[in-house]
């Protein structure tokens, strides 16, 4: 994997998979800035709760990596970076739109999240900084497509550490989104719910997920 190429992708796609997390956190985001104090505490408990929420992706990325004893098996890496590329394409379908077949892999992670919403249920209203980042850290493990195709593709990089980063850099590349949405929350909604935005951003993430396809492995079969 092209490390410079690879953490530059993942961030794009974090910026570009904004129109999905509106409907995924924007709602919590939201929430935490409107009940928290305005001014500059206000901004930093959204700051507090946009960094648990990274600081989950990164914690999923080095776990999932640190799996990296399995791709010794050429096969199997195929196999994964196949299903990588294939779950972005399918990510770009449904942020543009266009298909929405991707709603039942996040169903499928319903069952956690079951067990994880009443504790976060408990951190709202928030009223501190360590609240604020608790409410981040379980937020980040609600089930997202954009988060699990980004996870399932970090993973053929057979690197705990550069899963890791990878995932950080996803992250990083939602927060301008997140930030925004909550300090101005019914305007950015607005302009990424346009039809050509998400259309746009959505071609660019199955771009993406095309170029991560292995056509040299599939051609030789």
């Amino acid at each position: 994997m092209n490390e410079p190429l690879a953490l530059s992708t993942a961030f794009i796609l974090g910026l570009l998979g904004g129109t999905h997390c509106l409907g995924m956190c924007g709602g919590i985001a939201a929430t935490v800035s409107m009940s928290s104090p305005q001014g500059w505490r206000g901004t930093l408990m959204l700051g507090g709760y946009n960094i648990g929420r990274v600081a989950s992706y990164t914690a999923a990325g080095a776990l999932i990596g640190s799996l990296s004893w399995l791709m010794r098996d050429q096969q199997l890496v195929l196999i994964l970076r196949t299903f990588a590329g294939l779950m972005l394409i399918a990510m770009g379908l449904y942020v543009a739109q266009w298909w929405q077949g991707l709603t039942y892999i996040e169903k499928a992670g319903g069952n956690l999240w079951k067990h994880i919403q009443p504790l976060a249920s408990r951190l709202l209203p928030v009223k501190n900084l360590p609240q604020a980042i608790a409410l981040g850290i379980l937020w980040g493990w609600l089930p997202c497509g954009l988060v699990y195709s980004t996870l399932i593709w970090s993973s053929a990089a057979a690197d705990w550490t550069l899963s890791a980063q990878l995932m950080l850099m996803f992250g990083l590349g939602t927060l301008p989104t997140m930030l925004l949405t909550g300090l101005l929350a019914q305007r950015v909604r607005q302009m990424f719910q346009q039809r050509l935005t998400r259309g746009i951003f959505g071609s660019i993430i199955i771009v993406f997920g095309v170029y991560t396809l292995p056509w040299q492995g599939l051609l030789a079969l």
